[in-house]
């Protein structure tokens, strides 16, 4: 499949998710299970795509400076550092272990 067709195609389909939301009635939106589900739904993803994006690389399970890099993200999450913060620690924990090795 062309890479374009696949964007355009997957564009369409997240505008269209998107536009049916407004159609939604009111009291289905405000449901406490819905709103639970969304909740626990949107970590599950957000967890799939860390451990995917952090352990494999080249079709294969690689272990390189990005998981040092997560621990340390982690600790910073813990002792409630800010967001930016976070990042910022993380991103240079990766990169000096990726410049010393």
């Amino acid at each position: 499949m062309n890479s374009w067709l696949a964007i355009v195609l997957g564009s369409i389909a997240v505008f269209s998710w998107k536009f049916l939301g407004y159609l939604l009635p009111a009291r289905l939106l405000e449901s406490r299970m819905l709103s639970k589900l969304a909740g626990f739904l949107t970590i599950a993803l957000l967890s799939g795509l860390v451990g995917v994006q952090t352990f494999s690389g080249n079709g294969q399970l690689e272990f390189d400076a990005r998981i040092p890099a997560l621990l340390v993200a982690a600790l910073l999450l813990r002792l409630k550092s800010p967001f930016i913060v976070i990042v910022i620690v993380a991103g240079a924990t990766a990169a000096l272990l990726r410049l010393a090795f």
